[in-house]
Protein backbone atom coordinates (compact mmCIF):
# COMPACT_ATOMS: atom_id res chain seq x y z
CA UNK A 1 0.00 0.00 0.00
CA UNK A 2 1.34 3.50 -1.26
CA UNK A 3 2.04 6.18 1.64
CA UNK A 4 -0.45 8.24 -0.14
CA UNK A 5 -3.02 5.69 0.79
CA UNK A 6 -2.10 5.58 4.49
CA UNK A 7 -2.73 9.40 4.77
CA UNK A 8 -6.17 9.40 2.89
CA UNK A 9 -6.80 6.42 5.47
CA UNK A 10 -6.00 8.67 8.06
CA UNK A 11 -7.59 11.02 7.19
CA UNK A 12 -10.91 9.56 6.90
CA UNK A 13 -10.29 7.79 9.81
CA UNK A 14 -9.79 11.51 11.65
CA UNK A 15 -13.03 12.74 10.21
CA UNK A 16 -15.08 9.53 11.38
CA UNK A 17 -13.87 9.66 15.32
CA UNK A 18 -15.13 13.82 14.84
CA UNK A 19 -18.58 12.84 13.49
CA UNK A 20 -18.44 10.32 16.74
CA UNK A 21 -16.98 12.97 19.37
CA UNK A 22 -18.24 16.08 17.84
CA UNK A 23 -14.44 17.46 18.45
CA UNK A 24 -13.96 20.12 15.92
CA UNK A 25 -9.88 19.71 16.58
CA UNK A 26 -10.11 16.50 14.90
CA UNK A 27 -10.76 17.97 11.87
CA UNK A 28 -8.32 20.49 12.28
CA UNK A 29 -5.84 17.14 12.46
CA UNK A 30 -7.39 15.63 9.51
CA UNK A 31 -6.29 18.65 6.99
CA UNK A 32 -2.72 17.72 8.56
CA UNK A 33 -3.17 13.85 7.17
CA UNK A 34 -5.08 14.99 4.07
CA UNK A 35 -1.65 17.57 3.44
CA UNK A 36 0.69 14.73 4.46
CA UNK A 37 -1.07 12.63 1.56
CA UNK A 38 -0.89 15.26 -0.62
CA UNK A 39 3.14 15.61 0.25
CA UNK A 40 3.19 11.94 -1.18
CA UNK A 41 1.70 12.34 -3.46
CA UNK A 42 4.15 14.83 -4.59
CA UNK A 43 6.74 12.42 -4.04
CA UNK A 44 8.25 13.54 -0.84
CA UNK A 45 9.84 10.92 1.23
CA UNK A 46 8.54 10.03 4.78
CA UNK A 47 10.73 13.24 6.59
CA UNK A 48 8.68 15.32 4.45
CA UNK A 49 4.78 14.13 4.90
CA UNK A 50 5.65 14.47 8.63
CA UNK A 51 7.14 17.90 8.30
CA UNK A 52 3.86 18.16 6.26
CA UNK A 53 1.72 16.45 8.44
CA UNK A 54 2.78 18.03 11.66
CA UNK A 55 2.88 22.01 9.92
CA UNK A 56 -0.46 22.01 8.85
CA UNK A 57 -2.23 19.76 11.53
CA UNK A 58 -0.76 21.88 14.99
CA UNK A 59 -0.96 25.49 12.83
CA UNK A 60 -4.91 24.44 12.45
CA UNK A 61 -5.46 23.45 15.65
CA UNK A 62 -3.72 27.09 16.66
CA UNK A 63 -5.40 28.65 14.36
CA UNK A 64 -9.10 26.96 15.61
CA UNK A 65 -8.19 27.56 19.34
CA UNK A 66 -7.32 31.29 18.58
CA UNK A 67 -10.54 31.74 16.38
CA UNK A 68 -12.78 30.11 18.85
CA UNK A 69 -11.19 31.93 22.27
CA UNK A 70 -11.35 35.44 20.88
CA UNK A 71 -15.30 34.91 19.59
CA UNK A 72 -15.57 33.90 23.45
CA UNK A 73 -13.84 36.47 24.89
CA UNK A 74 -16.60 39.53 23.78
CA UNK A 75 -19.19 38.27 25.90
CA UNK A 76 -20.35 35.21 28.19
CA UNK A 77 -21.64 31.89 26.32
CA UNK A 78 -25.15 32.54 28.27
CA UNK A 79 -25.85 35.79 27.32
CA UNK A 80 -25.18 35.23 23.85
CA UNK A 81 -28.54 35.30 21.86
CA UNK A 82 -27.39 32.64 19.10
CA UNK A 83 -26.64 29.96 21.80
CA UNK A 84 -29.90 30.83 23.90
CA UNK A 85 -33.15 31.99 21.62
CA UNK A 86 -34.20 33.97 24.84
CA UNK A 87 -31.75 36.40 25.49
CA UNK A 88 -33.55 39.82 24.48
CA UNK A 89 -37.02 38.58 24.74
CA UNK A 90 -39.23 40.82 26.68
CA UNK A 91 -41.46 39.97 29.40
CA UNK A 92 -43.67 41.77 31.92
CA UNK A 93 -43.47 41.15 36.20
CA UNK A 94 -45.87 42.19 38.22
CA UNK A 95 -44.98 41.20 41.64
CA UNK A 96 -41.11 40.38 42.99
CA UNK A 97 -40.30 38.46 46.23
CA UNK A 98 -38.76 39.37 49.25
CA UNK A 99 -35.46 37.87 48.06
CA UNK A 100 -35.38 39.42 44.58
CA UNK A 101 -37.16 37.06 42.80
CA UNK A 102 -39.83 36.55 41.00
CA UNK A 103 -42.00 33.82 39.34
CA UNK A 104 -43.13 34.62 35.71
CA UNK A 105 -44.92 32.50 33.09
CA UNK A 106 -43.14 32.74 30.22
CA UNK A 107 -43.19 30.12 27.14
CA UNK A 108 -46.40 28.42 28.98
CA UNK A 109 -44.04 27.32 31.73
CA UNK A 110 -43.29 28.66 35.29
CA UNK A 111 -39.55 30.10 35.64
CA UNK A 112 -37.94 31.90 38.12
CA UNK A 113 -36.79 35.58 37.13
CA UNK A 114 -33.55 37.48 39.24
CA UNK A 115 -33.00 40.96 38.47
CA UNK A 116 -29.34 41.73 37.10
CA UNK A 117 -26.78 43.01 39.81
CA UNK A 118 -27.96 47.54 40.19
CA UNK A 119 -31.27 46.89 39.61
CA UNK A 120 -34.42 47.57 42.16
CA UNK A 121 -37.32 45.28 41.92
CA UNK A 122 -40.29 46.91 40.64
CA UNK A 123 -43.30 46.07 38.35
CA UNK A 124 -42.87 46.69 34.73
CA UNK A 125 -41.68 45.14 31.64
CA UNK A 126 -37.51 43.45 31.58
CA UNK A 127 -35.97 41.93 28.62
CA UNK A 128 -33.71 38.05 29.34
CA UNK A 129 -30.14 39.72 29.51
CA UNK A 130 -28.68 35.87 30.51
CA UNK A 131 -29.56 31.88 31.04
CA UNK A 132 -28.32 31.06 34.85
CA UNK A 133 -29.34 27.33 34.81
CA UNK A 134 -33.21 27.33 34.98
CA UNK A 135 -33.11 31.42 36.16
CA UNK A 136 -33.59 34.35 34.09
CA UNK A 137 -31.60 37.26 34.13
CA UNK A 138 -33.53 40.09 33.46
CA UNK A 139 -33.22 43.89 33.35
CA UNK A 140 -35.23 46.38 33.13
CA UNK A 141 -36.64 47.86 29.57
CA UNK A 142 -36.23 51.54 30.33
CA UNK A 143 -39.62 53.69 29.49
CA UNK A 144 -39.33 56.33 27.11
CA UNK A 145 -37.75 59.60 29.18
CA UNK A 146 -36.80 57.68 31.94
CA UNK A 147 -34.22 59.14 34.13
CA UNK A 148 -33.61 55.90 36.22
CA UNK A 149 -33.28 53.44 33.66
CA UNK A 150 -31.43 55.30 30.75
CA UNK A 151 -31.67 53.39 27.39
CA UNK A 152 -29.17 49.99 26.99
CA UNK A 153 -26.21 51.29 24.29
CA UNK A 154 -24.83 47.66 24.56
CA UNK A 155 -25.14 45.48 21.23
CA UNK A 156 -26.56 42.23 21.84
Amino acid sequence: MSDSTIWWLLAGLAVTLELFTGTFYLLMLALGLVAAALAAHAGAGMVGQLVAAAAVGSTAVLAWYLVKNRRSAGTSERAQHSMHLDVGEQLHIETWQTDGSAQVKYRGAQWTAVLRPGETPAPGLYRVAELVGNRLLVQRVPAPNDPQHPPDTTVA
